[in-house]
């Protein structure tokens, strides 16, 4: 199963994409840039224009999306809003399956603690994607960690459905 995560954001918008298996692997992470100079809905075009680029290239058949956090100025809670409006969008068009998770979540499933560092995300994504080194920059080690979660719940429905079909009690013939 190939997987894109995203960390939305209105100046970077990090992205990872993953590949599921026994080891996951990293097939290609990075930002996608909009300037600060441009009007907000020349920048929100730009964010969807390059997730659907993603979309297209990669043709996943999953996308994980950071929720929404609560910042303390709420003008940056909506237009943050504003950048998962046109990233949910965009996957909703593409036909892929959408999965929204927290940043504490996708946190606890990369570390095993919901208040982890950015520093500490990035040590765990290297060692459980046996990279040389970290994705860089940050938003799109936050985009892979988004990937690698919804990786990682997949893994664990597909263990539990399965568990769960060898213990259902056959009917005699």
């Amino acid at each position: 199963m190939l997987i894109l995560g995203i960390d939305p954001g209105t100046a970077v918008t990090g992205y990872g994409v993953v590949r599921t298996g026994p080891q996951p692997i990293l097939v290609e992470c990075g930002v996608i840039r909009t300037k600060a100079d441009r009007p907000l809905p020349a920048r929100l075009k730009d964010i969807s224009d390059g997730v659907r680029e993603l979309l297209a290239r990669h043709r996943p058949e999953a996308m994980a999306v950071e929720d929404i956090f609560y910042a303390r100025n709420v003008r940056t809670t909506i237009v943050l809003g504003h950048a998962r409006g046109v990233i949910l969008l965009a996957g909703a068009e593409a036909g892929v399956e959408i999965h929204e998770y927290p940043p504490a979540e996708i946190k606890k499933a990369i570390t095993g603690v919901g208040n982890a560092t950015k520093t500490q995300v990035q040590f765990m994504i290297t060692k459980l994607l046996r990279l040389k080194h970290a994705p860089q920059p940050a938003d799109a080690a936050d985009g892979v960690a988004a990937a690698l979660t919804c990786a990682m719940r997949h893994a664990l429905t597909h263990a539990l459905t399965a568990r769960a079909g060898a213990l259902r009690p056959r009917r005699a013939p």
